[in-house]
C-alpha cells in the first residue's frame, strides 16, 4: 500500500472538504407569531406557502419542536438559551435580565454582523432595546405585543441616529411586507462587509389584529366557507399523506373546549363548552368568520412571499448554499377569546357581526379583530387547545431547518423532542462562537438547551431529557414517552393529566388515575425544576400529599 507523507495526507483531506464547509454560515432565523402547528403547506395546511415548503423539502422538519406557550416567554428562551423565568420573563411581561446573553451578543463575539427586523417583546426599557442587547441594526417595534399592520408611525429604526433607508407613501405601508423590505436592505448592507451575518426576522403576522389587504384575502374565501369541521378532516388527511402523522396512533381530536376566562362574556357565550359545529351557525355568522380566517391566511401568505424574495436575493448573491435558515413559530394558534373572535383593541365584550358592505373593510386600517378559538383549533390540527396552554396545541410549533452546506439527508422529519432554547447552543456550535460566562461584569446563567447540530448531520437521536414548561399556571413535563400536563384555569379546578405520547401523541387518553406513581414522580421532578429556575408554582402543581 502506498504511504502518503503527512503534508500529502493533509492536502488530500482538505481537498475532500467542500470549499464552503470551513466558512461560517450566514444565519437567518424567521419567527412567525401565533402560527398554528399545521398552517404551513409542508405541515398539512391549506394555506399556500410554496417558498417555505421549498425550504422544507430541501431541509428538515421537526415534529416536536416545543415553545413556551406564549409570545414573550418563547422569545426570551429563543434569544438566551434559558427557560423564560431564568431570562426574566416567567409569564407575560418582564424584560431580559443582566445575567443573560442574547444570540446577537454571542454571535457578535464570534465575528458576526447582527441585524433584527420586527417584533422584540422582551422589554420596553431603553437598556434592553435590541441595539443594547447585541444587534447592530434594528427596524420594527419594541413596545407591546402588536403594533398593527397599517400604521407606519408605530415602527422605528435603531440606533436612533439612523435615518430610515426606506420610505413609504400613504397607503403603501404594510408591516409584514416592510419587514421583508428591511430584511433585504440589511442583507444588502451585510454583503458589503466580508463577515458572516445573523438576521433575526421576527414577524408579527399572523398575530391579531388580523389585517391584510382584502385583495390578498379574497382568494381564500371559498376555502374557508367550507368551515372548520371539513377543513380539520382535510388537514388530518394530509398530515397522514405527508408522513407527519406516521401511524394510526395519531388521532384527530374532537373540537376543543373554549376556555373559561375571568370575564365569561368574551367567550362569545361558549365558556367551558366545545367550539360549535360549523353547520350549526347561521349564514351571516359563517360569512363573517370565513372573512376572518381568509385574512389570517393572507397574512401567512405575505410572510411566505417575503421569504421567497429573501431566498431569491441569497441565490443571486451566491450565498444561499451556506446560509442556515430556520423558520418556526412562537406558540400555538390563538383562541382569544371564543369561537367568533373579538373586535376592538380592548379585546373585551362580544364579537361584531360584519355583513354586507362592512365585509370589504374587514382587516383594513382602523380595524382590530381576531379570528377566534374554532379557527385556532383548525390551525393546531390535530391537537387539543391553543396558545396559553401547555397541551400539545399550545406548545408544538412547526420548525424548518434549511442549510445545504450543513444538512445531510434533506427532506426528512426529525422526531426528537426539542425546544426553542436549543437554538442558542445550536447556533453557537455551527458558528464557532463561544457562549460567555460573564456579561458586563455579571455572571451569565449556564445554557439549558442542547445543540441540535448533530441532528442536521443525521446522527443518532438526542439523549433523553426532561423538558419542563410553565405559563400562567399551565404546566407540563415531557420525558421520554411520558407527558404530565396541567391546564390553565381549565378544567376547574385543574388537575394533572398523564399521557403516553408514544401510544397517544394527541393526548386523548388521560392515564393519571391508573399511573399515580408516574404522576407523583414526574410532578416532583417538575416542581424541582420550577424551584431551580424560579418558575411560578401554581397550587394545582403541588406534589400529592405523602409523596
Amino acid at each position: 500500500m502506498m504511504k502518503l507523507s503527512l503534508a500529502a495526507l493533509v492536502f488530500a483531506v482538505l481537498a475532500a472538504i467542500p470549499a464552503n464547509a470551513a466558512e461560517k454560515p450566514n444565519i437567518l432565523v424567521v419567527l412567525l407569531d401565533d402560527l398554528g402547528y399545521s398552517d404551513l403547506g409542508c405541515y398539512g395546511g391549506e394555506i399556500p406557502t410554496p417558498n417555505i415548503d421549498s425550504l422544507a423539502s430541501g431541509g428538515l422538519r421537526f415534529t416536536h419542536m416545543c415553545n413556551s406557550a406564549r409570545c414573550c416567554p418563547t422569545r426570551a428562551s429563543l434569544l438566551t438559551g434559558l427557560h423564560p423565568a431564568q431570562a426574566g420573563i416567567p409569564d407575560m411581561g418582564g424584560q431580559l435580565t443582566d445575567n443573560t446573553a442574547t444570540l446577537a451578543e454571542v454571535l457578535k463575539g464570534g465575528g458576526y454582523q447582527t441585524y433584527m427586523v420586527g417584533k422584540w417583546h422582551v422589554g420596553n426599557k431603553p437598556e434592553v432595546s435590541p441595539v443594547k442587547r447585541g444587534f447592530d441594526e434594528f427596524y420594527g417595534y419594541t413596545n407591546g405585543h402588536s403594533a398593527g399592520q397599517w400604521n407606519l408611525k408605530n415602527y422605528r429604526r435603531l440606533p436612533e441616529d439612523r435615518t430610515p433607508e426606506l420610505t413609504y407613501q400613504t397607503g403603501e405601508f404594510y408591516a409584514t411586507d416592510a419587514f421583508t423590505d428591511y430584511a433585504l436592505e440589511f442583507i444588502r448592507k451585510a454583503g458589503a462587509v466580508k463577515k458572516p451575518w445573523f438576521l433575526y426576522l421576527a414577524h408579527s403576522s399572523p398575530h391579531f389584529p388580523i389585517q391584510a389587504p382584502m385583495e390578498s384575502a379574497r382568494p381564500f374565501l371559498d376555502t374557508y366557507r367550507k368551515g372548520w369541521d371539513v377543513l380539520r378532516e382535510e388537514r388530518f388527511g394530509r398530515l397522514k399523506k405527508i408522513g407527519l402523522a406516521n401511524s394510526d396512533r395519531w388521532k384527530l381530536t374532537p373540537r376543543s373546549v373554549v376556555p373559561v376566562e375571568a370575564n365569561a362574556a368574551i367567550a362569545n357565550g361558549y365558556p367551558g363548552k366545545p367550539n360549535p359545529a360549523w353547520d350549526s351557525l347561521d349564514a351571516d355568522r359563517r360569512e363573517d368568520l370565513a372573512h376572518r380566517m381568509a385574512l389570517y391566511a393572507a397574512m401567512v401568505k405575505h410572510v411566505d412571499d417575503g421569504i421567497g424574495r429573501i431566498v431569491a436575493r441569497l441565490k443571486a448573491d451566491g450565498t444561499f448554499g451556506n446560509t442556515l435558515i430556520i423558520v418556526l413559530s412562537d406558540n400555538g394558534a390563538c383562541y382569544e377569546w371564543g369561537p367568533f373572535g373579538f373586535d376592538g383593541e380592548s379585546r373585551e365584550g362580544t364579537t361584531k357581526l360584519n355583513t354586507g358592505a362592512e365585509m370589504a373593510r374587514m382587516g383594513g386600517p382602523g380595524t382590530h379583530m381576531s379570528y377566534g378559538s374554532a379557527w385556532a383549533n383548525l390551525c393546531n390540527t390535530p391537537f387539543r387547545l391553543y396558545k396559553h396552554f401547555t397541551h400539545e396545541g399550545g406548545i408544538l410549533t412547526p420548525c424548518i431547518v434549511h442549510w445545504p452546506a450543513g444538512v445531510r439527508e434533506p427532506n426528512r422529519w426529525v422526531r426528537d423532542h426539542a425546544h426553542v432554547m436549543d437554538l442558542m447552543p445550536t447556533l453557537t456550535e455551527v458558528s464557532g462562537a463561544v457562549y460567555p460566562s460573564e456579561r458586563n461584569g455579571a455572571k451569565v446563567a449556564p445554557l439549558e438547551g442542547v445543540s441540535l447540530a448533530p441532528l442536521f448531520r443525521g446522527k443518532a437521536p438526542l439523549p433523553e431529557r426532561a423538558i419542563c414548561l410553565q405559563h400562567e399556571g399551565a404546566c407540563a413535563i415531557t420525558k421520554g414517552r411520558w407527558k404530565l400536563v396541567l391546564g390553565k384555569r381549565f378544567p376547574t379546578p385543574a388537575t394533572w393529566e398523564l399521557y403516553d405520547l408514544a401510544e397517544d401523541p394527541c393526548e386523548m387518553t388521560d392515564l393519571a388515575a391508573k399511573r399515580a406513581d408516574l404522576v407523583a414522580s414526574l410532578s416532583a421532578e417538575w416542581r424541582a425544576w420550577a424551584v431551580r429556575t424560579g418558575s411560578p408554582v401554581p397550587d394545582g402543581a403541588k406534589v400529592p400529599a405523602g409523596k
